[in-house]
């Protein structure tokens, strides 16, 4: 078992999810609001699962796609589905924090930034428009309420919280994300978009979602984990299986496909879905 999961550095439960049992795991790539490739993958991937599969979602639900009340809605349909399959348990599906979703608890929090204009204006940049506009903002509003104060910016918070949490399931489904899902039996280690290869695990912070610099400078398996896969990369190379990561990220919210992979014992690729934009 690698360090990072052994008995003596137990990983933090809040934090990380941990998957039991050695069983086949699915990971999907980065969504990106892209609801009906979400639902096509999901109908194709109802109709491959094997009892005792696990499914983790690598993060970048939201964002970009015009789509994401509509990609949410379907991640937390699919979880029912996927748990009333009989032996299901509920630390058998994993939904990891990417980028959008963590810019995303910024984003509501925005009044204890020390700039939020530039915060703002950068998030902006990085797509957060998309999840503004679904729960009821858009741009120009969000820029104004930027350049308000505290009191001002905190009213327009509250109120994207507000209708957020009027759709059922996805204050829960946010406060739900993990930073990192690893397989107790040390074959995989998932992340959204890459780690610091040298950092322990509970010192990754932002890493999980902003490093994928560090992703590519890994020269040997990290922390004893057999297999790396990450759900999002700046290229959108596609599925690229390497000696000791992967990466799975064909550009869906860019225009590509949105892909899953799954692994079997040892991590090793048994199988995968394709779903065209």
């Amino acid at each position: 078992m690698p360090e990072a999961a052994s008995a003596a550095t137990a990983p933090n439960r809040q934090k990380f999810a941990v998957l039991k049992g050695g069983h086949r795991v699915w990971a999907i790539s980065a969504v990106h609001g892209q609801a009906d490739q979400l639902t096509a993958l999901h109908d194709e991937l109802a109709a491959r699962l094997e009892p005792g599969d696990q499914l983790v979602y690598l993060g970048n639900l939201i964002g970009r796609g015009e789509a994401v009340l509509e990609t949410l809605d379907e991640v937390i349909a699919f979880r029912t589905l996927f748990l009333a399959r009989p032996g299901a348990h509920l630390c058998d599906i994993v939904h990891l924090r990417g980028a959008q979703e963590e810019m995303w608890q910024k984003l509501l929090q925005l009044q204890f930034a020390t700039d939020p204009r530039q915060v703002l204006a950068w998030m902006l940049q990085q797509g957060v428009a998309a999840s503004i506009k679904a729960y009821g903002g858009d741009r120009e509003a969000a820029q104004r309420a930027a350049g308000t104060g505290v009191v001002g910016i905190t009213r327009w918070t509250n109120e994207l919280r507000r209708v957020m949490q009027s759709h059922p399931g996805h204050y829960q489904l946010f406060a739900a994300l993990r930073r990192a899902a690893l397989a107790d039996d040390g074959s995989l280690l998932l992340v959204s978009a890459g780690l610091s290869p040298d950092r322990p695990l509970d010192a990754q912070k932002d890493s999980f979602w902003w490093g994928g610099a560090g992703f590519t400078r890994m020269s040997e398996p990290y922390q004893g984990y057999t297999r790396v896969v990450r759900g999002f990369a700046p290229d959108h190379p596609g599925l690229v299986e390497e000696a000791f990561r992967s990466t799975l990220d064909g550009g869906c919210g860019f225009g590509g496909p949105l892909l899953a992979a799954c692994y079997g014992p040892g991590a090793e690729l048994v199988d995968s879905i394709e779903i065209s934009a």
